[in-house]
């Protein structure tokens, strides 16, 4: 089978270019990009809008096993497939915790049975994410798992995460952590400040985010391993990551969309579908992540799409559960950046696709021959209003419901597959 993409905006996050061009793909594969063969089994005019790499998002929350009327895979792979995202990288924070390598076979061959697009697991790094003894980090890579983390839970054991630091280091596995001062942290609902004051809502500073990092690349420097903070959302912790990666540690950092297009000031009244943790910074945590994204600083984007039913948001909101979808709000949410002119495509794509396949060490990420065919065709500038209502996903809880956005995915591809095409 092959397929010939005609008159498409190429965006190569790769080289850092957008380029008008074509692009052919035969047996699930990019076979050849600008000169292209005339004819294919499948003729798609692109007529100038954009072509680019799938959706490589990590850190996703599919609630398989324990939690299936959230989210489901087939239902998460719906949504992915329909945001433009066509690998998902799941967390293990599940009921129970993907912590042995029977529980991630089983989340495996759920995937492969139900999803439409590549989903990889991440598994535990502490049995049960108690923080008292690592897992069997090895049987578990040779299961599949892409990385480690105990995602929201931080291990504050520090023999405990040395240790397992020490011994990822040894086997070549990247660890994942929340770089989140678990003290501070506890019960808080906004970030500490006058909005915070004037809610009276229990806040958290914006210090528990470069305490915990600073922790944390300490112990990076005393083992060596390969670290990815989950995310960094304030401007006091983008020195220390910086100072890091000027060390030459190997360490990335990732963002949620979240983070990057609102501010702590959506909450508004008490509007809980805007509850999400890490909680939502100030304006000038958002620009200082935003220009941090656009020198590479912070390597990665990422939904951070974490379902909650109904129940568990309609709460006070102390009480509401934190976290928002995000698989199928994705790409129209981070073009605000773009037609905001706060950071060009191709780099917006290195983020969200090239950097995070080449830190897990995932096969897509890119337009260039050999490479999966693995594709979103996009109007960048098409407008909508946002119907939580419709998504695909078993949970609706969007901070976007009802926002004007701009930018609809027409088609996705998994390995020359079509697997979305919008009605």
């Amino acid at each position: 089978m092959s397929i010939l993409f005609k008159n498409a905006r190429l965006i190569d996050p790769e080289a850092r270019t957008e380029t008008t061009g074509d692009l052919f793909a035969q047996d699930g594969v990019i076979a050849a990009v600008g000169d292209t063969p005339d004819t294919a089994d499948q003729v798609v005019d692109c007529r100038g809008k954009h072509l680019a790499p799938g959706i490589v998002d990590i850190g996703v929350k599919i609630c398989e096993p324990g939690e299936r009327h959230k989210e489901s895979f087939r239902t998460a792979g719906l949504a992915a497939a329909a945001g433009g995202v066509t690998t998902i990288v799941t967390r293990p924070d599940t009921l129970p915790a993907i912590d042995t390598p029977e529980t991630l076979e089983f989340v495996t061959r759920r995937a492969r049975d139900a999803s439409p697009v590549n989903i990889r697991p991440m598994a535990t790094l502490t049995k049960g994410r108690e923080g008292r003894e690592m897992v069997e980090i090895g049987f578990l890579l040779d299961a599949g798992a892409v990385a480690f983390t105990d995602g929201d839970r931080v291990t504050t054991d520090t023999k405990v995460l040395s240790r397992a630091m020490t011994y990822a280091r040894s086997l070549g596995a990247v660890i994942i952590a929340h770089p989140q001062d678990p003290g501070l942290s506890r019960g808080a609902a906004v970030t500490s400040g006058k909005f915070a004051s004037l809610r009276g809502l229990p806040a958290v500073s914006a210090m528990a985010e470069r305490m915990a990092l600073d922790r944390d690349i300490a112990l990076v420097e005393m083992t060596g391993v390969a670290y990815h903070a989950d995310q960094i959302t304030t401007a006091r912790a983008l020195p220390a990551l910086e100072r890091a990666k000027n060390n030459g540690h190997d360490v990335t950092a990732g963002v949620s969309i979240h983070h990057l297009t609102l501010n702590e000031l959506d909450v508004g009244d008490y509007r809980t579908f805007f509850k999400v943790k890490p909680p939502l910074r100030s304006e000038d945590d958002r620009i200082a992540c935003v220009e941090a994204v656009k020198t590479g600083l912070i390597d990665i984007i990422c939904s951070m799409h974490t379902p909650q039913d109904e129940e568990s948001k309609r709460l006070p909101f102390e009480e509401a559960a934190s976290g928002a979808v995000g698989l199928e709000t994705f790409l129209p949410a981070v073009l605000r950046l773009v037609h905001a002119g706060d950071i060009a495509l191709p780099d917006l794509w290195r983020a969200m696709s090239f950097n995070p396949a080449a830190r897990f060490g995932l096969p897509g990420g890119r337009l260039a021959v050999g490479a999966p065919a693995d594709l979103v065709l996009f109007d960048a500038d098409a407008p909508f209003v946002l119907d939580r209502t419709k998504l695909h996903s078993k949970s609706k809880n969007t901070p976007f419901d009802g926002a004007r956005l701009q930018g609809r995915v027409l088609s996705t591809y998994v390995g020359g597959d079509c697997v979305y095409t919008k009605d």
